[in-house]
């Protein structure tokens, strides 16, 4: 008899250990699911900021290869231009994937 009721506490203790676990589990997964999302907003802000960099470097060599004809401005500006391109489809993902959110 003694060893039936072992048993049965055995079982209970063991589900309780199993259901905590699984409570803290969850737990963790919500958790580190909000910091996926804290994590993507700040590098849509992060690829944002470099563009706006990147825009004005690319205006500001235009502006120098157009009023003063200089041609490594115009090689800035191309190379800027390049990196835009490449930001903008990284802003592109990021915001895709904080949507699914």
């Amino acid at each position: 008899y003694f060893y039936f009721v072992s048993n049965i506490l055995l079982c209970i203790l063991c589900k309780l250990k199993l259901n905590a676990f699984i409570n803290n589990f969850f737990f963790y997964l919500r958790f580190l699911d909000e910091m996926y999302i804290c994590i993507k907003d700040i590098i849509m802000k992060e690829i944002l900021d470099q563009l706006l960099n990147e825009f004005e470097a690319l205006k500001s060599d235009a502006q120098q290869q157009i009023e003063k004809e200089n041609k490594a401005a115009g090689t800035r500006a191309r190379k800027s231009s390049l990196a835009i391109e490449k930001l903008m489809k990284e802003f592109r993902k990021a915001s895709l994937d904080a949507s699914k959110k």
